[in-house]
């Protein structure tokens, strides 16, 4: 029998309202300095206005860096930490989507560690140290950064996001406030939704699976299977936007004691080279990855089905297993999930140099259940043109 290990989160505060707690984790660390992390969406929208005023009117100095970019480069994340060593920072506190959360993680990895962000990408170096306290706060049900020792970087050069790893990166506190994602607007409710979802399948039929993600998994896709599409159509629905959030850590937590597979691997070079958002590329490729697998994950994939709802008493596992699968290209449809990849310059000519970007994230087709070789991940590819 294999062992098996659970990496988790310090403390997570969560329902409505919860983000008014703030002050209270910051003191708990006796921090006077904080610098917050975030994106200028997130940063336009208003939304660090609350946690802001709430730390300072606690007596806590608030420095903000508002320029995080979409799938950050390497460069730009190494300019957010010469930026946050001149704030004097105790603590670093993540208000966003999984591009601010990820930065946060890194800048505060790098704040108390004497090493080069790229020899850590590259693999050529590692964290000796635990960086300085965290606390985040996701304003996207997706990513579920807040929940993983992990964070994405985009490395121009080679046109790929690189995954870079390390139990370290755990944040030390998560504060769950749906009242912080009910203005996600549609379409990004929808792609970082089914991201979350994609994050508890793979996690679940991965070859580093465990009773641990197995836990986390389904319940994140009980969550999301039920909720998804209520808060896609009505955004103010509290009850669903604390589903979507909950399911996405769950899924996040799912990572930390498994791994995503081909969905993830396939994804990679659509974001590094074409700069499709990480959620939107894991969505579109989310149906036909499944289908691929489907004759390796039988029985998990009647689990699923049942988590996420589907009525499926009166069917066989095969038929069970058939039936996620038409759900999961349902839910693509439902939500108007597109993208046009040939605007964006993918064409037939295009595909067998994505999938040899594809073929070296090997961290994660390791572990998916069935063997993909160029001539399959060619023909998915062709699928979502």
């Amino acid at each position: 029998m294999s062992t098996y290990s659970l990496f988790h989160t310090n403390k997570i505060i969560g329902g409505a309202g919860s983000i008014q707690q703030i002050a209270d984790v910051v003191k708990s660390y006796n921090a006077e300095n904080v610098v917050i992390i975030t994106d200028p969406g997130v940063f336009a929208a208003g939304l660090i206005n609350e946690p802001k005023a709430i730390l300072e009117n606690a007596g806590i100095n608030v420095q903000v860096i508002n320029d995080t970019p979409p799938e950050p480069p390497l460069e730009q994340v190494n300019q957010i930490y010469r930026h946050a060593q001149n704030t004097n920072a105790q603590m670093v506190i993540g208000i966003g989507g999984g591009s601010a959360m990820d930065t946060a993680k890194l800048v505060a990895m790098l704040l108390n560690n004497n090493v080069e962000l790229q020899d850590v990408a590259d693999g050529k170096a590692k964290f000796k140290n635990r960086g300085i306290p965290t606390v985040m706060v996701p304003t996207t049900s997706g990513t579920g950064s807040e929940a993983t020792p992990n964070a994405i970087v985009l490395i121009p050069e080679r046109e790929l996001k690189v995954g870079i790893v390390d139990e370290k990166m755990l944040p030390n506190c998560v504060i769950l406030d749906p009242a912080m994602t009910v203005g996600l607007p549609p379409h990004i409710t929808a792609n970082t939704g089914i991201d979350a979802l994609c994050h508890a399948v793979e996690c679940y039929i991965s070859k580093k699976a465990s009773p641990f993600s197995d836990t986390f998994a389904l319940k994140a896709v009980e969550l999301i299977g039920r909720s998804i599409r209520t808060a896609y159509r009505d955004g103010k629905n509290l009850q669903a936007r604390e589903d979507m959030l909950l399911g996405s850590y769950f899924g996040g937590a799912s990572i930390a004691t498994s791994s995503t597979v081909a969905i993830h691997a396939l994804s990679y070079p659509l974001g590094g080279k074409y700069h499709i958002p990480h959620g939107l590329s894991n969505a579109i490729l989310l149906p036909d990855v499944m289908k691929f697998n489907l004759d390796a994950c039988e029985a998990k994939f009647a689990n699923l089905a049942k988590a996420m709802g589907l009525d499926i008493q009166s069917c066989t596992q095969r038929q069970a297993a058939e039936k996620l699968i038409a759900e999961f290209y349902a839910l693509i449809r439902d939500l108007n999930i597109k993208c046009d990849l040939k605007s964006v310059g993918i064409t037939e000519e295009t595909l067998s140099e994505l999938a040899d970007a594809a073929l070296t994230v090997k961290r994660l087709l390791d572990n998916n259940p069935k063997m993909m070789t160029k001539t399959d991940i060619i023909e998915i590819y062709r699928k979502i043109i």
